[in-house]
Order: C-alpha cells, then sequence, then structure tokens
C-alpha cells in the first residue's frame, strides 16, 4: 500500500516507514560521555571563535539582568537567572555550524559561522526560536500571576526584600513550591522539542515540525539518558550564573559542541 518517494526527492535518505522522520537510536551514558569528550576537543580545536558564543551570551544575561535593575522590575531577575539557560539551544547555533565543519574537516573563518543563522535554513529556525521564546515568555508570565495570586500586595523595593520575602515566609514557600513544578514542567518541555531540533535543522533540509517530533522521540525513547543530559546542562549553566555569567564564556560552547555530537549519536545520518 505504501509508496516509496522518488529519488530525486532532498529526504529520500529517510527511513521508508516514516517518511521525513529519522530513525533515533539508543544513547547511554557513555555516549554522553564521548559527546562531552568531542565536544572539548571541538572547544580547544578553535578556543576563541568558541568563547565568542559564550562572551556573548554572558554579557547579554548581564546586560539583561542589569535593564530588569534599571526598570525596577526587581521580581523577575528570579525567573531571568533560571531561564535564561532555556535560550541556550538557540544561542548555540553558531558552534554547532563549528562543530559540524570541523567533523568533516572543512576550513571555516568568522563570516562563515557569523552568517550561518542568516544563510542556513533561516525560516526554520527562525520557527524554532519563536517556540523558544514563547516558553520563555509562558515562563515570566506564570511566574509572575504566582506572585500576584500567592504573594498579593507584597512590596518588593529591593532584591534583598524580594528574596526575604519568597525564601523566608510561609508565603514565600508555597510560591517557590508551585513555581518550581510550573517551571520543570516548562524546561521539560522545552527541552524535549529543542535537544537535537536545533542542530538537525543546521544539519539536513527538514522542517521545523519534523524536528521538535523527532526531539521529541529521542526523549521519549531515552528518558534516563537524556534527563541526565538535561541534569547536567541545567546545573552546570546555573553554576556559570554565580560568577557574573563569565562562566558560560567556556560552559556554553563546551555544551553546545557536546550537543552536537549527542545529537550525531541520538539520530541517524542524513546521509549514507
Amino acid at each position: 500500500m505504501t509508496s516509496k518517494t522518488a529519488g530525486s526527492t532532498p529526504p529520500d535518505d529517510l527511513t521508508p516507514q516514516q517518511p521525513g522522520s529519522p530513525a533515533v537510536n539508543k544513547v547511554t551514558a557513555d555516549d554522553i560521555a564521548e559527546a562531552l569528550k568531542a565536544g572539548f576537543s571541538d572547544f580547544l580545536a578553535r578556543p576563541v571563535m568558541s568563547g565568542f558564543f559564550g562572551l556573548f551570551y554572558a554579557v547579554f544575561g548581564i546586560l539583561f539582568v542589569w535593564c530588569l535593575f534599571w526598570l525596577g522590575k526587581i521580581w523577575m531577575v528570579i525567573p531571568a537567572a533560571i531561564g535564561f539557560p532555556l535560550v541556550a539551544p538557540f544561542a548555540a547555533a553558531g558552534l554547532y555550524e563549528m562543530s559540524r565543519r570541523l567533523q568533516k574537516g572543512e576550513s571555516f573563518g568568522w563570516s562563515e559561522i557569523l552568517t550561518v543563522m542568516a544563510k542556513q535554513r533561516k525560516r526554520e529556525m527562525g520557527w524554532l526560536a519563536f517556540v523558544t521564546l514563547f516558553i520563555l515568555w509562558v515562563w515570566f508570565y506564570q511566574f509572575r500571576t504566582l506572585l500576584v495570586i500567592i504573594l498579593k500586595d507584597s512590596s518588593f523595593s529591593d532584591l534583598d526584600g524580594f528574596l526575604n520575602t519568597v525564601f523566608f515566609t510561609s508565603e514565600g514557600w508555597i510560591f517557590l513550591a508551585f513555581g518550581t513544578c510550573v517551571g520543570a514542567f516548562l524546561s521539560a518541555v522545552l527541552f524535549s522539542v529543542t535537544v537535537v531540533a536545533m542542530p538537525m535543522l543546521l544539519d539536513r533540509e527538514v522542517d521545523f515540525i519534523s524536528a521538535m517530533l523527532t526531539s521529541i522521540r529521542v526523549v521519549y525513547e531515552n528518558p534516563v539518558v537524556m534527563l541526565a543530559w538535561a541534569a547536567i546542562i541545567i546545573v552546570t549553566m546555573l553554576l556559570s550564573l554565580v560568577p557574573a555569567f563569565l562562566g558560560l564564556i567556556f560552559t556554553l560552547p563546551i555544551l553546545g559542541h557536546t550537543t552536537w555530537h549527542l545529537y550525531q549519536r541520538a539520530v541517524t545520518p542524513a546521509e549514507g
């Protein structure tokens, strides 16, 4: 009953059982270890260029938090610090391209990498970026809603007052409990739809819906391993925020390169 896709069609190498949907592999803790090793190797191969993406991300984070203080939006500091790492997969697109070219032994310079977002899959990558930013917006909105409902008329004139209310009052503990549950759910959703979707869009001709569905399948078929990878990302990124975001100069590039290599192990190659 099924009809084969013509050989001239771009995705002719995908599995015939699920046209347009590449097969998903089983990944193990060893795959994460090997991907981390390869990611660190990519960072060492081009440390200045890799570090540039980490520096850009760190500077953006510093300016973002400074703007919140300047605008008097003290309550947004915590959700911003927690939610900031959620957009890291999109920020690391240039790192994926670097790893792709290093893996193929291709030469490249600043122009090829800095223009990758404009030249490759820009429409589909843009849609996935929209999904990422939308979930981040929902994260801020639910935080604000819980703030109003639970903490009600509490005023936060400075960060110390906000932290004291959140961490040292019964209402603050309730707020943290609900906020943590909602935040964990949104983080899980965003991680599931982007963990391999971003590098996949740079690697092959595919629409962003297919990329997200493949990403979800990777998580669904490898729940324990992908949960461990998510934990590594979250802990590493949050610790990197402590020294004024500067730890991101090193950790973001390594995690970005690693994500590319983990994607290569989790999803069947587009060719061959």
